[in-house]
């Protein structure tokens, strides 16, 4: 829904910058994320940490108090629309409020709550180690491991009237635990349906062995002098959020598993040297199927053992907060695998511990099983699991996976959303998944203020980025995930289809105050059995024509200039963050295909294997850097895209106002900040003195051009023009200038407010590729 207050007029201006683009030094001088010599990040430009190292955050954050719950009614300001839905909404907080009122009588309150790990699961003391797991269904429980030989009989444990299983394993005689690190551990329970070993709930890390299918639960636990511990602290929250996604695994050039080091040492400086800020990691809590991208997770509080060990992942995230980049956690709470020998399902026996039972505790799309977010022990084990991440591997925030699933019960499968109101407040809402989003936020928020939370809420739910005290859902971005479906939509047309008024409509349709992270794809497009978008532009040309060597094609030259235009014009106009999956900033020419066996589906029919293969699964970043193919400059534009965006804020700046859309040229022209964004869509003219609107009086310069000839561009504009305001109305603005718009260009004006020298920033990123080699 687009509201009229989204696209600003010059009251909402802002002052312009004092100087333009100089060099990539300077604008990582001026960058928040600058690093002083010997890789410490500046104190001034990180969290105020009252002069305490990293390693003390934990103690500090257990000080600190949640504030209490607001009115909620704010929302009602906020959009009016929504006092027509005042009786579902003020149920839904009251219901929040009074499960923050509860857990505050009987847990001591969410920060205490949200501790579960320090009561449940592996728990060491000076005397020993306590054992305690949540398992209603069970009518016996023994806890069985290397430790002592797997006998059933050896280590009973007791249970309470919660249904919570426990055992004490005094330290033996040497002072030395009872469970080595690294062993093997579960609990056997007799069940309602049989005798059942499973994967402690709580475990933080599981393996798997040679030749065995089911993961292990393995006792981690490693000496004081092996663990890693934290020497940097968190980089500033962005203000204009740039992620990198990523997936650590297929992070390699080469086929094969990657690791948590490699990424640590080869892909951080590269996501560094592009200018993001954020990296977005995929795939983290541990699951056993590889193919399943991360989303069918077996054990949540374990870090994926097939890229390293927790104390690895540990190493990265101190590493990218040296290099000054926030690191996000693909988090999956929407649903949980379907596997019953190392997974949560039927972990005590029963379809309902801590899934509803029944149908809607199964999700068919996913072939995987839902939470039941109105149950204590599972609110405890979600909101513990959250603050785990944050609190003991210091991830920065998160990307909540299907949210949408989450807060419907028809879970957005086969329903249209229009933006009626009704579809978003009625009884297909799932009070109790929004109250534990509220909760969540509640909790990341109010112990880390500078964590960040993205929701994939495809539905447009309003008031989801409005904070909980407010009565919204708390969340401080959504991802607009109809840009990427509308760019491919557009790509199956001819150009002579496209209509620039539509493109600039669903780039601009999000909420009133509500931010959100724009991306043309992420790995969705990029999976096998659908396209990148370079792939859909210039498809098996790719393989033949992207060397410099060789003359181009039609198709190439168009989809090297569209591929360009697209990434820019949805960083301009999508929202307040920018997302990108690795290795689409070059094109990859090649879709994801994880290792997989034929799949043979309950109707019948068979969706073939590839024989476990990791060649499409891996990233091959030598492409993009090959300065003889063509790669490399579309990798170097999304890397001018960023220091042009890291200098001036556009993406977060008040101002924004779109002064033309015309379909007859091809044109779309709008201000963002102090810049002016000229995009030529027409496949064939180009207009010379042609006049756009703009804002500010003076003399403006270019800042970006797509068709710079190092970005595979064929050199058309002149860098060193200068282009002088006239006076007089123009398009809704005050003033214009005179461009040449080639086609199938984009290019950025910048207001010059001083006499000196302005380089281009596209020259400047090329300068510093040949110094730097």
């Amino acid at each position: 829904m687009e509201h009229a207050s989204q696209i600003k007029t010059e009251n909402g201006d802002v002052e312009p910058s004092s100087d333009l683009i100089g060099s990539i030094e300077e604008l990582e001088l001026a960058s928040s994320l600058q690093l002083q010599e010997g890789g410490k990040v500046e104190e001034s430009k990180t969290l105020d940490t009252s002069e305490e190292t990293i390693s003390d955050e934990s103690n500090r954050i257990r000080e600190k108090g949640i504030p209490p719950p607001g009115l909620g009614q704010k929302i009602y300001e906020i959009d009016p629309l929504l006092t027509n839905y005042r009786q579902h909404l003020d149920y839904r907080y009251s219901q929040y409020k009074k499960m923050r009122e509860a857990i505050d009588k009987y847990e001591g309150g969410l920060e205490a709550f949200s501790r579960g790990y320090e009561k449940m699961g592996f728990t060491r003391s000076d005397t020993g180690i306590t054992y305690r797991e949540w398992a209603p269904g069970a009518q016996s429980a023994a806890l069985i491991g290397d430790f002592n030989n797997w006998d059933a009989n050896a280590d009973i444990m007791t249970r309470n009237e919660f249904g919570v299983w426990e055992i004490f394993l005094p330290n033996n005689v040497d002072g030395s635990p009872a469970i080595p690190h690294g062993s093997r551990v579960k609990i056997r329970m007799d069940t309602p349906s049989g005798v059942k070993d499973s994967i402690p709930a709580w475990i933080n890390y599981s393996l798997q062995l040679p030749d065995e299918i089911p993961y292990n639960g393995i006792y981690y636990d490693p000496p004081e002098e092996e663990r890693y511990i934290f020497q940097h602290p968190r980089p500033k929250k962005p203000k204009s959020l740039r992620i990198y996604e990523s997936h650590i695994g297929m992070s390699s050039p080469e086929p094969k598993i990657n690791t948590y080091v490699n990424f640590r040492d080869e892909v951080l400086p590269r996501i560094k040297k592009l200018g993001y800020n954020a990296v977005q990691i995929m795939a983290i809590q541990e699951h056993s199927y590889y193919a399943s991208f991360g989303y069918h997770v077996t054990n949540f509080f374990a870090p994926s053992s097939r890229f390293g060990t927790p104390d690895d992942l540990k190493s990265l995230i101190d590493k990218a907060h040296e290099l000054g980049i926030v690191v996000l956690m693909d988090i999956v709470h929407s649903h949980a695998s379907n596997n019953t020998l190392d997974g949560l399902n039927m972990f005590d026996g029963t379809d309902s511990c801590y899934f509803h039972s029944g149908a809607r505790g199964y999700h068919w799309m996913w072939d995987s099983r839902l939470f039941n977010y109105g149950n204590w022990e599972v609110l405890r084990y979600l909101l513990s699991n959250a603050r785990w991440w944050l609190d003991e591997f210091k991830f920065d925030g998160f990307r909540f996976d299907g949210v949408t699933s989450m807060m419907y019960t028809h879970h957005g499968l086969s329903v249209g959303f229009t933006g009626n109101y009704e579809e978003y407040f009625g009884l297909a809402t799932d009070v109790d998944a929004v109250v534990y989003l509220m909760l969540v936020n509640d909790l990341i928020h109010g112990l880390f203020p500078d964590a960040i939370t993205i929701g994939e809420d495809v539905s447009g739910m309003p008031a989801f980025c409005i904070p909980v005290q407010d009565g919204g859902v708390g969340f401080d971005y959504r991802l607009h995930m109809a840009i990427a479906d509308k760019w491919i939509e557009l790509l199956k047309k001819r150009d002579e289809d496209w209509r620039v008024g539509d493109i600039v409509h669903t780039l601009t349709n999000r909420r009133w105050l509500e931010k959100c992270v724009s991306y043309a794809e992420s790995h969705d497009q990029a999976l096998v059995g659908d396209k990148t978008i370079a792939f859909w532009l210039m498809d098996k040309d790719m393989y033949d024509f992207m060397a410099l060597d060789r003359p181009s094609t039609p198709l190439i030259d168009r989809g090297i200039a569209l591929h360009k235009m697209i990434r820019l014009v949805t960083m301009g106009l999508g929202g307040e963050g920018y997302l990108n999956f690795m290795g689409n900033e070059f094109g990859h020419p090649e879709w994801i295909d994880f290792p997989r066996a034929e799949q043979h589906l309950p109707d019948g029919s068979v969706i073939p294997g590839n024989q476990f293969s990791y060649d499409k699964c891996r990233r091959r970043f030598d492409l993009g850097d090959a300065d003889y193919l063509r790669y490399r400059g579309l990798q170097e534009f999304d890397r001018a895209m960023q220091y042009l965006e890291d200098k001036y804020e556009f993406m977060t700046s008040e101002h924004q106002f779109i002064s033309r859309k015309d379909e007859g040229d091809r044109m779309i022209v709008f201000e963002r900040g102090n810049l002016v964004f000229v995009f030529n869509f027409h496949w064939t003219n180009s207009y010379s003195d042609y006049r756009i609107g703009c804002l500010k009086p003076g003399k403006y310069k270019v800042v970006l051009d797509s068709d710079d000839p190092p970005f595979g561009g064929f050199g058309r504009i002149d860098h060193n023009a200068e282009y002088f305001t006239f006076e007089g109305w123009y398009d809704d603005r005050p003033r214009s200038i005179m461009v040449y718009a080639p086609s199938r260009t984009a290019v950025v004006y910048a207001l010059v407010d001083k006499e000196e020298e302005v380089v281009v920033v596209e020259e400047v990123v090329v300068e510093e590729e040949h110094v730097e080699e």
